[in-house]
This record gives structure tokens, C-alpha cells and sequence, in this order.
């Protein structure tokens, strides 16, 4: 027999904490692949208004219960406005649960820890789930099949329903490509082709206006010609002879 007891709260009054006093990464590397997901995922749907894109963000899936909530490395709620918020309360996004989570492994994650994070994915409406450990160069992930999470048998070359990214591993690094083939890029990579970028275009620049002086300079010594010869011309006519005479 379960017995309730009545809040000792009221359920407009209580408070859902926006941070829950863990570290967003334990370590350098798997703070990179955090950011890898959360800022290729924002920039994969950063022309959908509807689709909402978090990292580290904590999501309390029911009303006047603070102490259910969990903090995925990457979550995507298709259907929910972009947008700054302190956390996901679910209730307040139209009872949409996020549809898509990512979680990064680290060699302090726990079984009992891994394995209650699944449940409350499963629990709460995820439809995808998937884990990636870096240190082991591992890719897995679940896929809802009405109220549960089933494996994904074959992950690697698995592209997912609801972002159409196709993901594998090279070596031990994720790999994700996303619909238009595209590949998923670390910041170091993506600000290396910037400055690339940005040198060819001031090579460019540089050659283009080199350019336009070789040009100028063309154009003054054809002036300065013309002017030597209008001057011998004139000087011709003075001594009666004609410079146009055949």
C-alpha cells in the first residue's frame, strides 16, 4: 500500500534548483566532446525556431517534485522555442520531454549512476539515448520502442530518426555527419579554418590591390606617353612638318 503524504510546501512555492552542484565535465576531454555535441547540434538547427538545443541544463520532468531531475551532457527538444532558460521544467514546455540525449562518458561515472540515468531517460520520454565514452573509444545508444529503451544493435553507420545525424567512431574519436553530409567539427578545428580563412582572404586582398596599383601605374606611364607624344607633335608642326604626313 503506498501512502502520500501532502507536501509540506505548497506546490506554486517550491523552488527547482538550477544547478545541482556538480561539475558540468571532470576533465578536459570530456568537456571538449560536451561542447562538440551541444555546439554542432545548435548549429545543426539554428534555422529551426522550434527545436531547442541544451547542454548541462537541468530538467525536472514533474510538477512539485525538486528532488527528480537530471542534467544531460547534450538534450534536444524538437517542438520547444529557442530561447535562455535556468532549467527545463517540463511543464512548462508543453509536457514535451526532450526527445534526443547525449551523455559523455568519464572514468568517474559509476554503474549505479550510468544505470539510474538510463531509467530516468527511459521513465521520462527520451526517445534516443546515447552514450560516448572517450577514454575507450565506445559508441552506444537506445532507441524507444513504446514505454522502453532497446538497444541499437548496429550503432556504428546509425543515423539517428529524429536529427538525421549519422554517427561512427575514427579510432576512438566520434565521428558525426550530419544530413547534408557535413561533418561534425571541434572548435580548434572550425577556428583553424577561420584564421585559414581569414589569412587567404587578406592574401587575396593584398594581390587585388597590388593589382589595381600595377594598374594605375600602367595607366600613368600611358598617359605620360601620350603627353611625349602630343609635345613632339608640337614641336614637329612648329618646324612646318607634318606628324600625321604618311
Amino acid at each position: 500500500m503506498n501512502i502520500q503524504t501532502k507536501p509540506s510546501v505548497p506546490l506554486d512555492e517550491i523552488e527547482y534548483p538550477e544547478s545541482d552542484g556538480k561539475p558540468m565535465a571532470e576533465n578536459t576531454l570530456q568537456f571538449l566532446w560536451i561542447t562538440y555535441l551541444k555546439d554542432n547540434f545548435d548549429f545543426l538547427f539554428r534555422d529551426r525556431p522550434d527545436v531547442f538545443v541544451a547542454g548541462d541544463l537541468l530538467w525536472y520532468p514533474v510538477y512539485g517534485n525538486n528532488a527528480l531531475c537530471a542534467a544531460p551532457d547534450t538534450m534536444i527538444a524538437f517542438g520547444r522555442p529557442k530561447g535562455h532558460r535556468g532549467s527545463y521544467l517540463q511543464w512548462q514546455e508543453g509536457n514535451v520531454a526532450p526527445q534526443v540525449v547525449w551523455e559523455v562518458l568519464s572514468p568517474g561515472n559509476r554503474a549505479g549512476e550510468l544505470r539510474d540515468k538510463f531509467e530516468f531517460y527511459e521513465r521520462h520520454g527520451v526517445a534516443e539515448y546515447y552514450q560516448y565514452d572517450p577514454d575507450r573509444g565506445e559508441l552506444r545508444g537506445w532507441l524507444r520502442d513504446n514505454d522502453q529503451l532497446r538497444p541499437i544493435a548496429a550503432i556504428r553507420g546509425w543515423t539517428s530518426p529524429r536529427t538525421g545525424v549519422r554517427m561512427d567512431l575514427d579510432g576512438t574519436d566520434l565521428l558525426l555527419v550530419d544530413p547534408a553530409g557535413n561533418r561534425f567539427k571541434t572548435y580548434d578545428e572550425v577556428r583553424t579554418e577561420m584564421e585559414q580563412e581569414r589569412a587567404a582572404c587578406l592574401a587575396a586582398e593584398k594581390d587585388c590591390r597590388q593589382m589595381k596599383s600595377a594598374q594605375t601605374q600602367v595607366e600613368q606611364e600611358r598617359k605620360e606617353a601620350e603627353a611625349r607624344a602630343e609635345r613632339l607633335a608640337a614641336k614637329l608642326r612648329a618646324l612646318g612638318i607634318d606628324p600625321d604626313a604618311e
